[in-house]
């Protein structure tokens, strides 16, 4: 274990206690033991280095890596060995400031980046993009071990680095969903300029209505979204789809020929969705992440046509930019969250939000 590693797991509620002084301190927090064994029990808090603030955390939202820890004991290739502390969209309040002066001060209201970038010898990748790291860790994630626990938990602590005070009048609620945001923030930005331009959106769960709402705003000329159950596609047309279309229309799906695609199911079919519904010379941008290993794949099509197929992982720094959004009115989100449970309650709150055909995000309450 590096000594990058041994910080990026102990920064959390399930952390090293550290030292005596906090031997005592306790929190509640949301901990997935192993595939389907889900608890909400007390555990030690970790003892703040300097550089780490006491966040009091007031919301987590449920995300598919959550989701897929509890279901599966993995996500993609991140498998669930040891207990680990669920979460990574999480908002709060600086409750302890870090001791040497970093990061946004007491009482304030603040946003979590949750990733650590890490570079790996030998390994290059653009530095503008610290997304890309191959040594990053991500709160919430069995990638390593030790794993990097989450943040769901009524108290954390947390390098302050990560941490992104609110703009004034944007509120801890308003702000739940800064961080799946950032990721459909980014995807959009992967498509290039899409104002003016025809958008189609396949799966509208969390991150795909996300998107619809940051292209929204980005002055997209139509939006048409694509997914199984009506209720998201109900979500997806409250935040500006102007067309809608079930999944298994694959013929109506062919035919809109948009200009951009952004592909956020994270399946084969999907992804084949997105070849043949995008325009010749078109773009489409993979945001839903895809099962590891050889996926089937419309390639012929895909080089036939001039495709641009695109990435799209995480973010950078779009964090900030959704947070000044979401404060000034510009990026409208409301319809995204469907239910609220109390984190006593996480167990039910996880299996409504594992039924997309009845939610779209699922909040805990802190």
């Amino acid at each position: 274990m590096t000594a990058e590693d041994s910080a990026a797991s102990g920064n959390s509620a399930g952390g090293d206690t550290g030292s005596a002084t906090n031997a005592s301190a306790s929190t509640l927090a949301v901990v997935a033991h192993a595939k389907d064994d889900l608890r909400v029990e007390t555990i030690p808090l970790a003892e703040p280095a300097p550089d780490e603030a006491v966040i009091r955390i007031a919301y987590g939202g449920i995300c598919g890596s959550d989701l897929h820890y509890v279901s599966h004991g993995a996500a993609g290739e991140s498998l669930l060995i040891d207990p680990m502390v669920l979460g990574h969209e999480v908002v709060g309040t600086v409750e302890h400031a870090a001791a040497d002066g970093t990061g946004p001060v007491l009482g304030s209201p603040v946003a979590v980046h949750p990733a650590t970038p890490l570079p790996v010898a030998g390994i290059h990748y653009p530095e503008e993009r610290p997304n890309l790291a191959p040594g990053a860790t991500y709160l919430g994630s069995a990638a390593r071990r030790p794993h990097t626990q989450g943040a769901f938990a009524e108290r954390v602590v947390l390098p302050s680095r990560m941490l992104r005070a609110l703009p004034n009048g944007l509120s801890l609620r308003d702000a739940a969903l800064a961080e799946p945001a950032a990721v459909a923030w980014h995807a959009v930005g992967r498509a290039g300029a899409v104002a003016g331009r025809s958008v189609l959106v396949i799966g509208t769960g969390p991150i795909g209505a996300l998107a619809i709402a940051v292209l929204k705003r980005a002055g997209a000329a139509s939006i048409t979204a694509v997914d199984l159950h009506e209720r998201p596609l109900e979500i997806a047309r409250a935040l500006g789809a102007t067309r809608t279309i079930v999944a298994t229309d694959v013929d109506a799906i062919a035919a809109v020929q948009a200009d951009v695609v952004i592909e956020s199911s994270g399946s084969p079919r999907g992804l084949a969705s997105a070849i043949r519904g995008v325009a010749r010379g078109g773009r489409v941008v993979m945001v839903g992440l895809l099962p590891s290993g050889e996926q089937p794949a419309l390639m012929s099509l895909a080089i036939t046509r001039e495709l641009e197929l695109v990435g799209s992982f995480r973010f950078a720094d779009e964090i900030d930019d959704v947070l000044v959004a979401l404060a000034d009115g510009s990026l409208f989100v409301d319809p995204v969250v469907t239910h609220e449970y109390a984190a006593t309650d996480a167990l039910e709150a996880f299996a409504v939000a594992r039924d997309a055909s009845v939610s779209g995000k699922v909040l805990l309450r802190f």
